[in-house]
């Protein structure tokens, strides 16, 4: 039988389009210097008997044990994950590094310990990228040291999936996806072939021992989990871990989850000992709000998940100095600023043609819905202006085109939000002031249009 041979290809790093020669651009999904040599063998041609594996069953058959969850003692991190960690799942975490991904597992593991009063079987935590000394010094830092976490640092997933066979740990960590490389592939860890055939490894191992399995990934500089995307679709939850690393804050988003509900967050903060979970995250946002009338900052109640959260909008507006005007956004869509300009000039004949505007969402949330475009309209015209807002005023609420405000969701969650937080008005569309069932005990206003909401809420 004639020997294997290797041959030599170029694989994108960005979607795994494989190309027998080097290209600077990918044809397949167009980035720019992502093909990467790797040698691979060139396996025999051969008929392969295929098993039966496992049988079909009636669904009516299966059965569920009594705890389907393990709770993670944390309200924030049990809400991102829908009610707690599910047996045999796969998830995904991604962050920048420097975040504190790491600081959150080893927390997560003693809170998961703390909870159930040392009663589940060890945890395996993986690090590829750390000493065991070096996770040592974590962890007296974060004061944890229970003796049910079981360190190992190794990068061959082969290796880590025969130590969690052995061990049967009640959760294993892998820290990170990108350094762990599988025996099957000589390619370089991080590489596309090698994070897909290590992820899936993984995921077997999980679904076939009923075991959770956490996978620490980093992103790349455009926000994107590096890899291969069909990393996303192998797990079962994706998680970016948020936040800048000169600022205290974190935020845990889940953009996907099929056990719970997406685009739920967890907030917390970075303290010295660890990682602090914040269950109020609306005073969090609007503690340092300025006092007394400034004008171009408002309240906005928008919605992450199945949560309301009272955040800061900020807008300034200045002549320019410069032939074209500037436009800069920060947590909201630029698109989506010039897009409600353009209404304010046509529909409420503010002249901000020449003007520089730039907007920040307070605290480092990206806000994507658009409930948030009555805020937007609310704080541009307010700084324009040079008129405040009202006091303990919020708004919410969809703005058209022609300058119509529209119905939102869960506009009453909104509102009582907002009462819990303290505020005494809300601007809201008036589809859903016609329809509210409650009778908050704040004056609620409801606006058909851009007009009526600037004489809403501005404070002449």
């Amino acid at each position: 039988m004639p020997s294997n041979k290797t041959k030599t290809v170029y694989e994108c790093q960005s979607c795994g389009y494989i190309s027998p020669k080097w290209a600077g651009k990918c044809p397949d999904c167009g980035a720019w210097n992502s093909l990467v040599e790797e040698t691979r063998e060139a396996l025999p041609k051969a008929i392969q008997k295929v098993s039966a594996g496992t049988k079909p069953v009636p669904l009516s058959s299966l059965e569920l044990s009594g705890e389907e969850r393990i709770s993670t003692g944390s309200i924030e991190l049990n809400r991102v994950t829908g009610g707690g960690i599910v047996a045999g799942s796969l998830i995904l975490i991604g962050g920048d590094p420097g975040v504190g991904k790491s600081t959150l597992m080893l927390q997560l593991l003693d809170g998961i310990y703390k909870h159930a009063n040392n009663q589940l079987p060890a945890a395996l935590y993986v690090s590829g990228e750390e000493s065991l000394k070096q996770i040592k010094i974590r962890s007296l830092r974060l004061h944890i040291n229970t003796p049910l976490i079981v360190v190992l640092s190794e990068t061959c997933v082969e290796i880590i999936i025969e130590h969690a066979k052995k061990l049967q740990p009640s959760i294993l960590i892998v820290d990170s996806i990108q350094t762990v490389y599988t025996q099957t592939l000589p390619s370089a860890p991080g590489s596309i072939g090698q994070v897909r055939e290590s992820a899936t490894k993984l995921m077997h191992f999980a679904k076939r021992t009923n075991t959770p399995v956490f996978l620490v990934g980093h992103v790349t500089k455009e926000g994107a989990i590096a890899g291969p995307r069909v990393l996303e679709h192998i797990v079962d939850t994706v998680l970016y871990f948020e936040g800048e690393r000169m600022h205290h804050y974190r935020i845990l988003r889940a953009v996907k989850n099929r056990f719970g509900s997406t685009n739920e967050i967890g907030v917390f903060t970075m303290e010295d000992s660890g990682l602090k979970e914040i269950t109020n995250p609306s005073e969090l946002f609007l503690s340092e709000r300025p006092e007394g009338k400034v004008s171009g900052t408002t309240v906005v109640s928008t919605i992450e998940g199945t949560r309301p959260l009272m955040v800061e909008l900020q807008a300034l507006v200045c002549q320019t100095t410069f032939g074209v005007p500037r436009r800069t956004s920060i947590g909201v869509d630029i698109n989506r600023v010039n897009l409600l300009v353009a209404v304010l000039e046509k529909i409420a004949g503010l002249n901000l043609g020449y003007m520089d505007i730039f907007t920040n969402v307070v605290g480092g949330l990206k806000i994507v819905e658009p409930a948030f475009d009555l805020g937007i309209i609310a704080t541009i015209a307010s700084s324009f202006k040079n008129v405040p807002i009202k006091k303990n005023t919020f708004v919410f609420g969809e703005v058209g085109l022609s300058g119509e405000v529209r119905t939102v969701s869960q506009a009453e969650a909104r509102l009582r939000e907002g009462e819990k937080i303290g505020f005494k008005e809300a601007v809201i569309p008036a589809t859903n002031y016609n329809k509210l069932t409650i009778k908050p005990n704040i004056n609620v206003i409801g606006v058909k249009n851009i007009d009526e909401t600037i004489k809403a809420v501005l404070d002449y």
